[in-house]
């Protein structure tokens, strides 16, 4: 990796600093985690309802709405079918071709840069925590409602994603018919508007509303989070008794007691004075680890490493 090439993927938005790299220095349009969604959607959708859904079981379809894997995989209200699992299955399946498509797409489209902002880990936690609680939405909906059909879908995960996204990139346009030019933002909030309103008055049975509003609640709580609005990393230290400040003119303060804060050398761990020169295999294990978990997971040396680098270059 040439430094060049790679201080060039470092870019700034609207939310503070982030890995974004430039279309042809490594910005990949199908970053690991999309990719494989994408691929274990599709692969599941032919496998299931086209393949399987040509064999029965003693009676009982294999695959296809209402097969033998739609009775174990997909979400089933509490007493009508309910197990764990499916809070995380169900995600995997689709109820027909255009169903799966559209998910898909809107993964894409929105997830792109979420992967690349935050890295490959972290949107893969956040995606599946979206997911399943969408899936814990929906099955508290429907306890109180009574309902006994199944859920299935990517959908409570998707509106997290779409969540994140107006909340990270809220003035990013997105072309409505590809002509009419929305702010994300306003876009997103009229999107998740028209599913509180369709839950609320029942438009448009068979849609599970309240399972994309509790995706995109969770992803909205779970992005402040990351984003520190809601300290929820103090609160863990808090929980595990320990008390940690933020770092305030080169000290920070552990368990009450101010000590001075020493540069580390990301490998060997030995601090070391001052300013120093840093090795191309140093900048690259830095960039590396921002491709792999994203920006905000750097430590504080790693970004001063990062910043000087720069500088050097420009």
């Amino acid at each position: 990796m040439q430094t060049g090439e790679a201080m060039s993927q470092y870019s700034t938005g609207g939310y503070g600093s982030y890995y974004r790299p430039g279309l042809f220095g490594g910005f990949r349009f199908f970053p690991p985690v999309i990719k494989w969604l994408l691929i274990s959607n599709v692969s599941l959708w032919l496998l299931i309802d086209v393949f399987l859904s040509l064999f029965s079981f003693e009676g009982f379809r294999v695959g296809g709405a209402g097969g033998f894997l739609t009775r174990y995989l997909a979400l089933w209200p509490v007493g009508y079918g309910f197990w764990p699992w499916q809070l995380l299955t169900y995600l995997f399946l689709h109820g027909g071709l255009w169903h799966l498509l559209f998910n898909m797409l809107a993964l894409w489209m929105f997830g792109l840069e979420l992967e690349h902002a935050w890295g490959s880990r972290r949107f893969l936690w956040y995606y599946l925590v979206c997911g399943i609680g969408a899936g814990m939405a929906n099955l508290s909906v429907t306890a109180l409602l009574g309902q006994a059909a199944p859920t299935v879908g990517a959908s409570g995960a998707v509106f997290g994603v779409l969540t994140a996204f107006g909340m990270l990139f809220p003035d990013r346009p997105i072309y409505l018919y590809f002509l009419l030019p929305v702010k994300a933002k306003y876009f997103i909030a009229a999107y998740i508007a028209l599913e509180l309103f369709y839950g609320v008055t029942g438009t448009t049975d068979g849609i599970a509303h309240f399972a994309h509003l509790g995706g995109a609640a969770v992803g909205f709580v779970y992005t402040l989070s990351i984003r520190g609005t809601i300290p929820v990393a103090a609160w863990m230290d808090r929980f595990r008794g320990r008390r940690v400040s933020a770092t305030v003119a080169g000290r920070y303060r552990v368990d009450g007691e101010v000590r001075d804060a020493k540069f580390y050398d990301i490998h060997s761990g030995k601090s070391v004075p001052g300013d120093r020169e840093v090795s191309q295999e140093v900048v690259d294990a830095i960039l590396d680890k921002i491709g792999s978990t994203g920006y905000q997971s750097l430590s504080e040396e790693e970004k001063r490493i990062l910043n000087e680098a720069s500088k050097k270059i420009h």
